[in-house]
């Protein structure tokens, strides 16, 4: 049967299709990865906190607000474009505005104030940030002026070009002072900065209930942010001015406990996944094979010498020598491939061996050996697309075992950290307590896409039962 036979015989049935098609899709959504996602997103990017420090942390996919709308609040990043600018005493000023329409029930969770690309020639820039609520009134939340030259410095002076100037208003003292002014002058409650840690939010978008001190209902409306920068020349400029207003549902799968983009590191889970299976399957089946067949042909003390290593070396306990090598050489991706391959290959062997000693009594092989064939012909020509079927569909149903190994070895906290793979992100789901406060979406879909990748090429291998046995056609 050639190949295009063996396809379409795996495509008549149901369990062919879905697998072929599941198939299919991993690898699509790999190549996708492996194109748009850079190589070092582990170490550069998925590890390193600066990256999500504006994303809401622990924060449900934005679909789940379909079924909680009265709990839910879009995360919203309000970027500043070209500045109006005006000639004040002393310098000019320029004006970044940015509107926000606020009308939930509940608040921003959080927010906060970025500044980046700072250029300036005399004088530092003096920079503010002011909410003006639907209700007129208006609240300064921040006053900071930019460093100035250092000594033996010359212009233009850059700061925040590497690591942008970040605020989390709502934990920023000045203001929480200056919220808790606006309440005690403007709606005459008494609340100290003290009392009001905590409830910023709920004081800036919102009015104070009557009868109930220190509770707030939301105020809706549009809410007016203005960025005011006095810089003491007309070339000094503000590369990157940001206000992020924190929501509590982010992207297609939510975040984790430090904000970090769940979407981001699943993806990045599928050719991590696919290059552990394969090459883990392809090299431990190609070592098992090549042994079994040895083995089988050559038989007297080769054979002897071949079984024996096989039956102890899949009797030496894994697991305690992997931890031990984890120990010894750190927490490696590679380490743990490696280990998988040289304990992947006896149960192989010993099959494919006793496949081997049927068919070398046969007519096909005694035929070409008496036409004088060399033993290497004989066994990786002859025998060796005998057994190739069966050699596949080992190699494929390998695969998934590999994966499910990896997975568990960083569920126990043996996995390479620098690296996304959905093992680690459901270990670190479970260390942080994901389950028994009820964040789902951090460890049902990594778990999901485990069982589903395990499905894909369990589906395949039995697609492939026809194919391995002519008999099977016949029956069904």
């Amino acid at each position: 049967m050639n190949l295009r036979d063996s396809v379409q015989v795996m495509l008549s049935s149901a369990s062919g299709r879905l697998g072929m098609v599941f198939l299919a899709t991993l690898v699509l959504v790999s190549a996708y990865v492996l194109v748009r996602f850079p190589m070092d997103f582990g170490p550069r990017r998925w590890n390193n906190p600066a990256q999500w420090v504006d994303n809401p942390k622990a924060a449900p996919p934005v679909w789940w607000s379909a079924f909680r709308r009265d709990a839910f609040v879009p995360h919203v990043v309000l970027t500043g474009g070209e500045p109006s600018s005006g000639q004040i005493v002393g310098g000019q000023e320029r004006l970044y505005t940015f509107a926000y329409d606020h009308g939930r029930r509940l608040p921003p969770t959080f927010m906060a104030f970025v500044l980046s690309d700072v250029r300036f020639f005399d004088r530092p820039p003096v920079v503010s940030v002011e909410v003006v609520r639907p209700d007129g009134r208006s609240v300064t939340l921040l006053q900071i002026v930019v460093r100035g030259p250092r000594l033996g410095e010359s212009p233009p002076y850059l700061r925040y070009q590497e690591a942008p100037f970040r605020v989390n208003l709502s934990e920023n003292q000045e203001s929480v002072d200056a919220v808790s002014s606006m309440v005690r002058r403007d709606f005459g409650v008494a609340l100290t900065p003290a009392q009001l840690q905590g409830k910023l939010e709920e004081a800036l978008f919102g009015i104070p209930e009557e009868g109930s001190p220190g509770e707030f209902q939301s105020l809706n409306g549009t809410y007016q942010f203005n960025v005011r920068a006095l810089v003491g020349n007309a070339s000094d400029t503000l590369g990157g001015v940001k206000l992020i207003l924190g929501g509590t549902a982010y992207g297609a799968m939510g975040t984790d406990a430090l904000g970090r983009d769940l979407a981001l590191g699943l993806l990045f889970g599928f050719p991590v996944a696919l290059a552990i299976g394969v090459s883990t399957s392809l090299l431990a089946t190609a070592i098992g094979t090549f042994l079994g067949i040895v083995s089988g042909f050559m038989g007297g003390k080769t054979d002897i010498l071949i079984q024996r290593l096989s039956d102890v070396w899949s009797n030496i306990p894994l697991l305690p020598i992997l931890i031990f090598l984890i120990f010894i050489l750190g927490q490696k991706l590679w380490l743990v491939v490696v280990i998988m391959i040289l304990f992947g290959w006896p149960g192989l062997t010993i099959v494919v061996r006793s496949m081997v000693l049927q068919i070398r009594t046969g007519q096909l092989v005694e035929a070409t050996q008496a036409l004088g064939a060399s033993r290497m012909r004989i066994m990786f020509r002859h025998i060796l697309f005998q057994i190739a079927p069966f050699v596949f569909a080992q190699m494929i149903f390998f695969t998934p075992a590999a994966i499910l190994a990896e997975a568990g070895l960083s569920f126990l906290g043996l996995g390479d950290p620098s690296i996304p793979t959905w093992g680690q992100i459901l270990e670190s789901g479970f260390r942080t307590g994901a389950v028994y406060v009820g964040y789902w979406w951090w460890v049902l879909p990594p778990g999901l896409l485990i069982v589903a990748t395990a499905m894909t090429f369990a589906l395949v291998t039995l697609s492939l039962e026809p194919v391995l046995n002519p008999r099977l056609r016949t029956m069904r």
